[in-house]
C-alpha cells in the first residue's frame, strides 16, 4: 500500500494535511484517467517528483507529501486517495513500467515498501 501511494499521489495530488485524520480533499476531483490517458500530463508529474521538470502547485505539495505518506502506509489518506491510488499503480506496473520503475528508484531504493506490500503489488499486476 505505501508503494502504491507514491504513484496514486502523482495523480490525485492530495497534500498538506489537515488538521486532523486526512489530507486535503482539495484534489479529489482531479480525473485520474485524464491524466494517465495524457503522455504529456503523465510525464510532467513524474518529472516534478524526480526533479526532472518544474513543478505545479499541486505536484510540488505532492512530493512534500510523499514521504509521510509512505511512511504511514497511506493512513491519512481519503477513500477517494486510495481508490486512485490503486488505478495508478495498476496503469503503471502494466503499461508505464518504464515510469513505475524510475520512480521505485527515487522512493523506494531500498525495495523496503515493494517487500511490505508484494501482496498488493501482485494483485494490482495483470
Amino acid at each position: 500500500m505505501k508503494l502504491l501511494l507514491v504513484l496514486s499521489v502523482v495523480v490525485v495530488a492530495s497534500v498538506y494535511a489537515k488538521p486532523g485524520s486526512t489530507y486535503t480533499d482539495k484534489w479529489d476531483h482531479i480525473n485520474v484517467d485524464e491524466i494517465l490517458e495524457s503522455q504529456r500530463l503523465l510525464r510532467g508529474y513524474v518529472d516534478c517528483l524526480l526533479d526532472k521538470g518544474r513543478c505545479t502547485p499541486d505536484g510540488k505539495a505532492l512530493k512534500e507529501t510523499i514521504p509521510d505518506a509512505l511512511e504511514f502506509d497511506c493512513s491519512k489518506c481519503t477513500a477517494k486517495q486510495k481508490t486512485s491510488s490503486d488505478k495508478v499503480i495498476r496503469f503503471l506496473v502494466n503499461k508505464r513500467p518504464e515510469l513505475w520503475k524510475e520512480l521505485k528508484v527515487r522512493y523506494d531504493p531500498d525495495s523496503i515498501y515493494e517487500q511490505r506490500y508484494k501482496d498488493k503489488l501482485n494483485a494490482l499486476s495483470e
